[in-house]
């Protein structure tokens, strides 16, 4: 086997009950190393074009690299993908927890799971033994609930459990998947998708311990990082905040989104919503994946009042953004509540603040009454108004129904012109970031290949002077704000990096707050693999692998003539930071299609595939 492998792929057939256990190949390993990219090319094999997401034939796909086997900061990450209900073609999600080393612990690389179970089931494997197990008990619970009767169901809390919640179950296509109570592959619905397969959850214990190429190098490396990359999220309080640490910075750039991103600026808001008044007034404090140094994640606790008491998983940035600034609420007390309440119900905080968001700016425009909402009043900043479409979308009930297919499809049905206001990419909602004030977000989005994405090309923290790649060229100066030039080298070398790291599978937060560097990233590879990569290799092996799904994308419909930016994205700033800055759009994506190699169609040249040995 070899070196961070054990070279094998668990096939699990709901539709048949069995299972089987095939050899991956080492020439696929070093072609796509794992994760997204290896489970991307699985999916061009096996997969038809234009396959509907809830086809009993679509795959979802658990995926692991050589980062998950020994202890390695940010190797706790996994990558898990399919056919979105939201896009129809490739959709990739990650989560961290334990999940991802559990299943390297009990043997296997990747676990494909296909077909449809003919009633509530969920897998368990415990090292060799993987077993079908029935769920109609645990159907209809929410996830902690889930989660907790699986692991008393076998009387082991330590326990590795992804599963879904009643969204999930109820094919609402921004349903997520929970992990152990406080890490969610929350974007592009692929809940929806286990739901549809009857599949509740997915539950691993493991006692291997796969090989490595320099055991004693390996132990010497992880030990150096875990100090330096705690040190420097201490110094630079990524630790002690987390992402909630972002808001006033975002929102001063014009970054954050306001009032569905119709608005510039929201000041006392951010700073209420972020850190440290976020890690004060809910009593917050770091909570971090297997081998993290950094603990990104926040453990929160609100006593009063009564309404918001909780105790768990906090909101994340995107979630303060989306939840929070994109409505015009300013208390974090409510966004947590709300925050709590999807993730029990097991749906993407992103893209349902988006939904609310659509949904209050309809009501302001005349669109919706309270004859439509049951009653409810969609007014911006009503706390009332969050917590009640929270549940009614995450429950497919009521108003909330019309959102069961998306933002996309609820804005055809609710008026004629509601369809062109709501702000996406391959209709996944967009993230807490606006492509206005970060300008190469505006390619990043529009090409990203799940969608609008800011974590699969992190090239806002570069304009915004928090993240650097000296390695490969990318430095301080590399881009200005506003200035087209540059702003496609850093796009694609930013998406190739997510695609690497979706690969090897390393929790980005590594690199892009801890501080990692592509040189000691590749350090760390070679220790566990004896591939003697350098960080060139690993960068291509990185763009071969979003080409790949690139490919995908493209054999399911989505092109140059998709590859839009949003009405709201092309009006300006009337005040703040971005104020009458427009992105120069059409201009920059020609730059971006040289820049890949692509044609004017959008599609990767033969001289470009034959580059990457595709």
């Amino acid at each position: 086997m070899a070196n961070g492998y054990w070279q094998k792929l668990l096939r699990v057939n709901l539709t048949t009950g069995t299972h089987t256990v095939e050899t991956i190949p080492e020439s696929d390993l070093k072609k796509f190393i794992g994760g997204s990219g290896l489970a991307a090319e699985i999916m061009r094999r096996e997969l038809p074009a234009k396959l509907p997401a809830y086809d009993a034939r679509n795959q979802v796909i658990f995926a692991t690299g050589p980062f998950q086997g020994p202890a390695i900061p940010g190797g706790a990450k996994f990558s898990i993908m399919s056919i979105s209900p939201l896009s129809g073609t490739f959709a990739d999600s990650a989560a961290g927890a334990s999940w991802g080393p559990a299943l390297k612990e009990a043997g296997y690389d990747i676990l494909v799971v296909e077909g449809k179970a003919a009633r509530p089931v969920y897998i368990r494997i415990i090292d060799d033994a993987v077993t079908i197990c029935e769920a109609g008990d645990l159907w209809g619970k929410d996830t902690e609930e889930t989660i907790d009767a699986i692991r008393v169901a076998n009387t082991d809390q330590r326990m590795s459990v992804a599963c879904i919640g009643p969204a999930g179950e109820r094919l609402v296509a921004i349903a997520c998947i929970a992990v152990d109570k406080h890490s969610f592959a929350g974007r592009t619905g692929l809940g929806a998708v286990m739901g549809s397969k009857n599949l509740k959850a997915v539950a691993v214990r493991g006692s291997k311990q796969v090989p490595v190429a320099n055991p004693a190098k390996l132990k010497e490396l992880i030990k150096k990082y875990q100090v330096e990359l705690h040190q420097a999220t201490i110094a630079n309080k990524f630790r002690l905040n987390g992402t909630p640490g972002l808001c006033e910075t975002a929102e001063g750039l014009g970054d954050m989104p306001i009032k569905y991103w119709s608005g510039d600026t929201f000041t006392e808001g951010a700073r209420k919503l972020g850190a440290p008044n976020y890690t004060t007034v809910l009593n917050a404090k770091p909570l971090p994946c297997k081998f993290c140094p950094v603990g990104c994640h926040r453990h929160i606790q609100i006593t009063e009042p009564a309404e918001y008491a909780l105790e768990g998983p906090g909101p994340e940035y995107e979630t303060l953004g989306m939840m929070g600034s994109n409505l015009l609420i300013d208390d974090p007390k409510v966004v947590a509540k709300a925050n709590d309440m999807a993730n029990r119900l097991g749906i993407d905080t992103i893209s349902s603040g988006a939904m609310v968001g659509f949904a209050m700016q309809c009501w302001e425009n005349g669109w919706i009454s309270a004859k439509d909402t049951g009653g409810l009043e969609l007014t911006w900043g009503s706390a009332k108004a969050l917590l009640g479409m929270v549940d009614l979308i995450g429950r497919r009930e009521g108003f909330g129904a019309i959102f069961a297919e998306g933002t996309v499809p609820a804005a055809k049905k609710i008026h004629p012109a509601a369809a062109e206001t709501v702000v996406h990419n391959k209709g996944l909602d967009y993230p807490a970031h606006d492509p206005r004030a970060c300008i190469s977000l505006a390619t990043t989005y529009a090409t990203g290949t799940r969608g609008a994405c800011h974590f699969r090309g992190p090239c806002e923290d570069v304009e915004m002077g928090g993240f650097f790649m000296p390695e490969i060229g990318v430095t301080k100066g590399i881009v200005r704000f506003f200035e087209s030039k540059g702003q496609d080298v850093v796009a694609v070398k930013c998406q190739d990096l997510g695609a690497l790291a979706g690969s090897l599978v390393l929790c980005l937060f590594m690199l892009d707050g801890a501080e990692l560097s592509l040189t000691g990233t590749a350090e760390l590879f070679n220790a566990v693999t004896g591939w003697d990569w350098t960080v060139a290799d690993m960068m291509i092996a990185g763009e071969r692998c979003f080409t790949v799904q690139r490919l995908l994308n493209l054999r399911d419909g989505w092109d140059a003539s998709t590859e839009i930016l949003p009405k709201k994205m092309r009006i300006p700033a009337k005040e703040g930071f971005r104020a009458g800055k427009e992105i120069p759009f059409e201009a920059m994506m020609k730059d971006y299609y040289v820049q890949r190699g692509w044609d004017v169609k959008g599609h990767p040249t033969p001289a470009t595939l034959a580059r990457m040995g595709l």
